[in-house]
């Protein structure tokens, strides 16, 4: 399992033996070993990985990335290299390594697509995360169907998605780890993964996150809808090396599309967290963009205002073009 930032790396797979080789970290000297290489050539392979599994798409039917997380919403929908709490399950598994020693969330989200509705709730301790989310299947596009809220059909209720996140370190700064997801949808029940990679190096972090890796579908005939797999990469930048940040600049992309209601999504995103000193409030802000067909453009901005030393109030709201993004979200998390 994956361990706690702030409990140290105590289950580093380093052997004391390695060779070690000098490099120059700025004012003072540091050393790396050659598991470097090692931990080098699992990235790679994982990437492979992640690049096979995304290399045979179909047409995407399913809710996009930004869906939930309240602060990801808020920095415009970046947040796969960030994802240090609770929401790591839904954004990138492999987040679970940033996971304080407990957080907990809470969130409603209103979006303005069929007056969507939609409620998260998830449990995190440094090894597990526990999820469950809820979401309308109206809000995905049909299978078959080419147009956007094709007319006639019929609500087929609610998607719920319970979801059990476990990872494992490999070397000092890559992390492997999946979310174990049991579906249910128009009456019917379904098994699925999704899984998710993170490398931190210093200030930067990269993440990759495939979501939706068996491609369920739910319901049948011209009300069917299917969940395919979407693929998003990010890169984060934060301030602190080690614990948390009191600024992270991130951006983010999809390297697959999703079929909505309003039409096909692929979004590009950036965004930026600020916390206060004294770690009271925090602001957020971000641009969206989707890249695909007619360019459609979302703004969002966020907070966090600490009600207690240790609970937040966290709300979002988002505007712009893009039909799928627009709406607001409010909840309360919970961390130490």
């Amino acid at each position: 399992m994956v361990d706690d930032r702030r409990r140290g790396r105590r289950s580093r797979r380093v052997n004391p033996k390695d060779t070690k080789v000098t490099t120059d970290t700025g004012n003072n000297k540091g050393t790396r070993t050659s598991s470097g290489t090692s931990a080098g050539v699992r990235l790679f392979l994982s990437i492979v990985s992640f690049a096979v599994i995304a290399a045979f798409p179909s047409s995407a039917h399913a809710q996009i990335f930004e869906t939930f997380g309240i602060r990801a919403q808020g920095m415009g929908g970046a947040f796969v290299a960030l994802a240090d709490d609770a929401t790591a399950s839904w954004w990138n598994p492999a987040g679970i390594a940033s996971v304080a020693l407990f957080n907990s969330s809470v969130e409603y989200d209103h979006g303005n697509p069929s007056e969507m509705q939609a409620r998260a709730i998830a449990l995190g301790v440094p090894s597990l995360v526990l999820s469950y989310y809820r979401l309308p299947l109206s809000g995905i596009r049909p299978v078959g169907s080419t147009v956007p809220n094709p007319p006639g059909r019929q609500d087929l209720g609610v998607l719920s998605v319970f979801g059990s996140t476990v990872g494992q370190s490999i070397g000092n700064h890559l992390v492997i780890a999946s979310t174990l997801k049991l579906l249910r949808g128009a009456d019917d029940f379904r098994g699925d993964l999704d899984i998710g990679a993170m490398v931190r190096g210093g200030h930067a972090r990269f993440g990759v996150s495939v979501k939706n890796v068996s491609k369920p579908t739910f319901g049948s005939g011209a009300d069917a809808v299917e969940l395919s797999r979407q693929v998003r990469v990010g890169a984060a930048f934060t301030s602190d090396s080690n614990g948390p940040s009191d600024v992270s600049i991130t951006v983010d992309a999809d390297l697959t599309k999703s079929g909505t209601i309003a039409g096909d999504e692929r979004h590009l995103a950036a965004g930026a967290e600020l916390w206060a000193p004294n770690r009271r409030i925090a602001v957020r802000g971000g641009l969206a963009v989707n890249t695909v067909g007619d360019v459609r453009r979302s703004t969002s901005g966020g907070l966090s205002l600490a009600l207690g030393r240790r609970t937040y109030f966290d709300g979002q709201i988002t505007g712009g073009s893009d039909d799928t993004r627009r709406g607001w979200s409010a909840g309360l998390r919970v961390t130490y």
